[in-house]
């Protein structure tokens, strides 16, 4: 039986008796923990999905100890330049051990598709109706539209220009 459960904003994959680290939990050492946040549940002969989680289902865990983990080196360089920058970064980390993984809310998740599938019918059909009525209106607003714009595509044939006038005569011309 495994579940795939999220435990500060991570997903981990976790069974019974499993020690893993995840982000530092605001848990004392000792202390217990329960997750509610159970995403997937397999028992071997049923998976149970959720959606987005298994309602009434939850993860119950053991804080272990609070560490540092090992230390990441952030290198930067920007060549030619004589840019270099080295940094550390030591992630704080809990380490849980899975006690129980517990289903209870999985039956319950059956009698809900049970209502959704009457609702769903009544739902299509009124969908329908509405959808019907509403596309030949369309088409008649598209027909309208295309027709209106036709007699605004047809211009009126260009004018050709005018002859040129003779150029007036200027006072001081002799003729």
């Amino acid at each position: 039986m495994y579940a795939i459960v999220d435990i500060a904003g991570q997903q981990f994959k976790v069974e019974k008796d499993q020690k893993l680290f995840v982000h530092r939990l605001e848990v004392e050492e000792g202390k217990k923990v329960s997750f509610d946040k159970v995403l997937l549940i397999d028992t071997g002969k049923k998976v149970s999905v959720g959606d987005p989680v298994v309602k009434g289902a939850s993860v119950d865990a053991k804080v272990i100890s609070h560490m540092k983990g090992d230390k990441i080196l952030v290198f930067k360089k920007k060549r030619r330049k004589g840019y270099q920058k080295l940094n550390g970064h030591r992630q704080y980390l809990t380490q849980i051990q899975i006690e129980a993984i517990s289903e209870k809310g999985a039956p319950a998740k059956k009698e809900a598709p049970a209502a959704k599938k009457e609702e769903a019918p009544a739902a299509k059909t009124t969908a329908k109706k509405p959808a019907a009525a509403k596309k030949p209106a369309a088409k008649k607003q598209a027909v309208k539209a295309t027709a209106a714009k036709k007699p605004a595509a047809k211009k009126p044939a260009a004018k050709k220009p005018a002859a040129k006038a003779a150029p007036k005569k200027e006072s001081g011309d002799k003729a």
